[in-house]
């Protein structure tokens, strides 16, 4: 089986990619993909008859400039768009909230929508009744401080 091994390595760069790519679907991080890039580079040398020593030399060279230089702009593409298209707690931030249960920065409860959150206060103690606006998100406690008209108004 070694010896077959050593005659195809085009066999280990497919199966190093089908791992890169499995283990990209469950990190999400575009990092293991672009492993995978440089490991097709690598399998396309194999093909073009290229020596093992040129073969890893392939991948590694293809592997680092595809991160260096492709991932952060699919990580920035990614990651923009229009802010009416938010999801998860990012459209949470900037939102009003009701204070439900005076919030400090040691913690109270807002109404965020429909639902109630655990909170702090960004700076100083909001009394129940208030409006407030989230201003982050810290795990399940949201960060809250005075809509700016009512703290003018104080």
């Amino acid at each position: 089986m070694f010896e077959w091994l050593g005659e195809n390595w085009w066999a280990l760069w497919l199966t190093a990619f089908l791992a890169f790519a499995v283990i990209e679907m469950i990190t999400l991080d575009l990092f293991f993909i672009m492993l995978g890039g440089g490991t097709v580079a690598a399998l396309v040398a194999d093909f073009a008859g290229a020596d093992l020593w040129l073969q890893i030399v392939v991948f590694c060279v293809v592997s680092l400039l595809m991160i260096a230089f492709v991932r952060p702009v699919a990580l920035s593409h990614l990651k923009k768009g229009p802010a009416d298209q938010r999801t998860n707690i990012d459209r949470l931030i900037g939102e009003q909230a009701l204070v439900m249960e005076a919030v400090s920065s040691t913690g109270g409860l807002v109404k965020i929508g429909g639902d109630v959150w655990s909170a702090r206060s960004s700076g100083g103690v909001l009394p129940a009744g208030q409006k407030a606006v989230v201003s982050a998100i810290d795990g399940a406690t949201a960060v809250v401080s005075a809509q700016p008209e009512q703290a003018t108004q104080s």
